[in-house]
């Protein structure tokens, strides 16, 4: 029952908030700014953070790092990225949309292109990137309504870390004219 009633939630929650906005793909010079979502329980974080950031720069792009990070810190333990961009499980409802704060901070970036690096299709993620007004949608994992106009994704026999899919989706970003 309590499945159900979180299913109707999540679709009713999409329905109502889901961008109109059209998208699809489109050249880098095309783009202004971005925004990256980063798993922090990769084990590249890291180095996929300084990555993304570089890219920024090279291509001079206005651009946020997003992390989720549900991992349940011990005494002592501290959150190693930044709370105005990190989704942390305390953020999500009892149905698992993450708070309108959350929301609103990634809508405020404004971006042209949304990238997801992370290897899930989780309602937190796939909330997000519905609700983006990103008007070119990449992600790891295609979602329910082929939310990503393009998805990279690992080999068959080889999953491959954050920072070996954003390498991929930089050199498809540099071959599209």
């Amino acid at each position: 029952m309590i499945e159900f009633l979180k299913d109707f939630f999540r679709r009713r929650s999409l329905r109502k908030n889901t961008s109109t906005e059209p998208t699809g793909i489109k050249p880098l010079r095309d783009f202004k700014s971005a925004v990256v979502f980063v798993d922090v329980e990769d084990p590249s974080f890291d180095e996929c953070k300084g990555a993304v950031m570089s890219f920024f720069r090279e291509n001079n792009l206005r651009g946020d790092i997003f992390f989720f990070d549900f991992r349940k810190l011990n005494d002592g333990e501290r959150l190693i990225t930044s709370i105005t961009n990190t989704v942390l499980k305390k953020d999500l409802n009892w149905f698992g949309c993450p708070s309108p704060e959350k929301v609103n901070r990634m809508l405020e970036c404004n971006s042209d292109v949304f990238i997801s690096l992370m290897d899930m299709t989780d309602y937190p993620l796939q909330y997000m990137a519905k609700c983006s007004k990103a008007s070119f949608k990449i992600g790891r994992k295609q979602l329910t309504g082929n939310t990503f106009d393009m998805v990279i994704s690992d080999p068959k026999d080889t999953p491959l870390t954050q920072v070996q899919i954003f390498d991929a989706i930089k050199t498809y970003l540099n071959k599209i004219q």
